[in-house]
């Protein structure tokens, strides 16, 4: 069953199209990370899914039905810019949404609150850009919502409190809550997400459970001789899905025989051949950027 069922969503500003006609369906109770590059139509796409902005066409269901304002006591937004109110103190933004959604939970707010190690009594206003995204989120997972919608919601924290959202929205998901984010940190969607979706300039490149996009491809590396060594062989080859070279350094994604293809470029002259799992960089990268590879490489 769908949680999210994003139908042919579209947002022009002009002659702008910053999302086109994107389809997505986002199953109950999966972690789902959406990537792309800066301005590849990420925050647009949760805006319009909320309501925050109009579509200019197609439909976003939660579990079957059309957004109405009583939706919101299950679905919970971190959104990338802090909404918070300078001139308010954490305890109070926890108050005030304790009154606003039924299902909040102030005990376990406050334990949040002390994981990011925040004070209830600061204002907004003297927090730091990461301090901000902590108590947003630490109120977002006090909802108890059945959907989490966040939108980079580890940006500004360091490395261990990084690492304590990402557990936040493990643990979350393991009650059956659906979870949609985004993160410029690749690494971070690859811990956490089962499925992702990559878009550019507004379209959808790639979607798929993540362990499906790896399966079967692995990556050949090696460093060549010289600048110029000849590799027009690799061009042809069906086992090479794409190649990218800089300089003396070679790298191909491989889709079968990946103990060939690395004899291959041995013989080639290239030293240091290596045989890694592809990972969700290289995904990234091979759907969203072209192939640097020089003239006698070329992605097939």
């Amino acid at each position: 069953m769908s949680s999210i069922s994003i139908q042919q969503l579209t947002k022009t500003y002009g002659p702008f199209a910053a999302v086109s006609d994107l389809t997505l369906d986002i199953p109950d109770g999966c972690v789902f990370g959406l990537l792309g590059p800066n301005g590849a139509g990420k925050t647009t796409t949760f805006k319009c899914m909320l309501g925050m902005a109009r579509s200019t066409s197609g439909t976003t269901l939660f579990n079957g039905a059309p957004l109405v304002p009583a939706s919101f006591e299950s679905i919970a937004y971190v959104p990338e810019r802090s909404v918070l109110y300078d001139w308010m103190t954490i305890a109070e933004h926890v108050q005030m949404t304790r009154h606003a959604f039924k299902a909040f939970d102030v005990a376990r707010c406050k334990e949040l609150l002390a994981l990011f190690s925040l004070n209830e009594k600061q204002r907004v206003r003297s927090l730091s850009k990461g301090m901000k995204t902590a108590v947003a989120v630490a109120i977002a997972f006090a909802r108890r919502a059945q959907t989490l919608i966040l939108d980079e919601p580890t940006t500004g924290l360091d490395p261990i409190n990084q690492r304590e959202v990402l557990n936040l929205i493990i643990n979350e998901a393991t009650r059956g809550t659906t979870i949609v984010f985004s993160s410029h940190q690749i690494g971070q969607v690859e811990r956490a997400a089962e499925r992702i979706a990559i878009l550019a300039r507004g379209r959808l490149i790639l979607e798929g459970a993540v362990d499906d996009l790896k399966a079967d491809r692995k990556i050949v590396d090696g460093i060549l001789p010289a600048d110029d060594t000849p590799l027009a062989a690799f061009s042809t080859d069906p086992r090479v899905a794409r190649a990218d070279r800089n300089g003396r350094i070679v790298r191909l994604v491989v889709i079968a025989d990946a103990d060939g293809v690395a004899t291959a470029l041995s013989a080639a002259g290239a030293q240091g051949v290596r045989i890694l799992d592809l990972n969700l960089e290289d995904i990234f990268i091979n759907a969203v950027a072209p192939a640097s590879s020089t003239a006698d490489v070329v992605e097939v």
